[in-house]
């Protein structure tokens, strides 16, 4: 219901809430971008997701009926807007809509989805494997066929810092390693933060670099 909604703007670089903020809201993105990050502001941050609109974010809070508080920092990437509602009167609406519950439940399976392959991301040392094997996920989860209409093309929209944030990488390592990449032609980039990724040609070197056959 309307009255249960307030809108929040965010301007590029505002914080939506952090680390020892109350856990006592939910968000619906309206426009935008935001990444949910480990860590305080102080720290290298790490994100665990990036929203986009229409995307539901802050449902954890489900979870935090111990502690109470949110536990990470939810930043806006750039200009946005965002539905806020409280949890006491989300879960109400849950209770009575069996439709909104199986769509919660279904976001819920694809965020696990979504932090099972980060995980496998993670766990690479190599700069080049971790950041070859990011990259490939968002181009499957997140990205939109390149305009030169090649089949294995893929563009996404992310900046060099977001990578460092989402790699668990510094940004000089991230760009550094792009570099390398943009070198064999793996992926092509821009200063408006799209990146094309070769998805057939990236998916072979990756592969030749785990059997140590990398030229």
């Amino acid at each position: 219901p309307d009255m249960w909604l307030r809108i929040r703007r965010f301007k590029k670089g505002a914080f939506l809430w952090q680390p020892d903020d109350a856990a006592d809201r939910i968000y619906f993105l309206r426009k935008g971008r935001v990444v949910v990050m480990t860590a305080k502001p102080d720290e290298r941050p790490v994100a665990l997701r990036t929203i986009e609109p229409d995307q539901p974010f802050g449902e954890l809070c489900l979870c935090s009926v111990r502690t109470g508080i949110r536990g990470t920092t939810a930043c806006a990437l750039v200009e946005s807007e965002a539905f806020e509602i409280k949890l006491t009167n989300f879960l109400g609406y849950l209770h009575q809509n069996r439709a909104a519950l199986d769509a919660l439940m279904f976001t819920l399976c694809l965020r696990l989805t979504d932090a099972e392959h980060r995980i496998e991301v993670m766990a690479h040392r190599g700069a080049e494997q971790r950041l070859g094997r990011l990259l490939l996920r968002l181009a499957t989860s997140r990205g939109r066929k390149g305009s030169v209409g090649l089949r294995d093309t893929v563009t996404v929209s992310v900046s060099h810092n977001e990578l460092a944030q989402l790699a668990g990488m510094s940004r000089p390592h991230v760009t550094v390693t792009m570099g390398r990449l943009r070198r064999r032609k793996l992926v092509q980039y821009q200063r408006e933060g799209l990146v094309r990724v070769e998805v057939a040609s990236l998916t072979d070197y990756l592969g030749r670099i785990v059997r140590g056959e990398r030229a």
